[in-house]
């Protein structure tokens, strides 16, 4: 299935960190700001994939095509930008995940449609992300994901064709962008998945229910 890999790219949030926590706190603060009472940290978790889109959306029952979207999207941004590392952590499995992929030999990086502005002071604050090869984040390139822009230009930094990197990530637009880019794909489904999210039509090459499945489908490429 993954003949003659040579790295795995990630999303990020969702895939190997799981970010809801500050999202979710970012936002409630701009209730508790107007005298709003809080809600339930349950009731935005499953937008948080969405980022401010959906945060806001949770919060307010906002959407980005409200005349008073783009003020409350740059508030959302500033609470973020001053919380998004107190409660973020990596899901269960994925320091032994990457541990192993370097013990085999394989590069790694990150592919995210998260701006630099917030991609960057994250991966560089915890630790896990030192030995990614390349971070690419939603205005690296002039195109985000679902284009493949973003992920070419991760293979473009690790200096590896396309075809020998494969993709994981937690939403149909990764695996939109991976299968545009001549990678293999292959779509998480521990993350923000809800219960309508049925991943099995979008088209990945193979699916993960948890971080470690992974080392599973590389043993059976490298036997192929």
């Amino acid at each position: 299935m993954f003949n003659d890999v040579a790295a795995v790219l990630f999303d990020l949030d969702g895939t190997l960190i799981d970010s809801a926590p500050d999202l979710g706190a970012a936002a409630d603060k701009m209730r508790l700001d107007r005298g709003l009472p809080s809600l339930p940290y349950e009731l935005y978790r499953p937008m948080a994939g969405a980022g401010a889109r959906g945060m806001l959306g949770v919060a307010f029952s906002i959407t980005p095509d409200h005349a008073g979207y783009p003020a409350l999207r740059d508030e959302f941004f500033a609470n973020y930008e001053h919380c998004m590392t107190q409660r973020t952590y990596a899901f269960k499995g994925i320091a032994e995940l990457i541990a192993e992929l370097l013990d085999r030999g394989l590069a790694w990086g990150v592919v995210t449609n998260k701006s630099m502005r917030f991609a960057r002071p994250l991966t560089q604050g915890m630790s896990l992300f030192a030995t990614a090869g390349a971070v690419v984040g939603g205005d690296t390139t002039p195109h985000a994901k679902p284009h493949p822009a973003p992920l070419l230009e991760a293979a473009r930094l690790l200096s590896l064709e396309p075809c020998r990197c494969i993709y994981v990530g937690d939403d149909e637009r990764d695996v939109a962008a991976g299968k545009a880019a001549g990678m293999g794909t292959v779509a998480a489904t521990y993350g923000y998945l809800g219960s309508k999210n049925d991943t099995e039509l979008w088209g990945a090459d193979a699916h993960i229910n948890a971080p470690l499945d992974l080392l599973s489908l590389l043993q059976i490429a490298q036997k192929a």
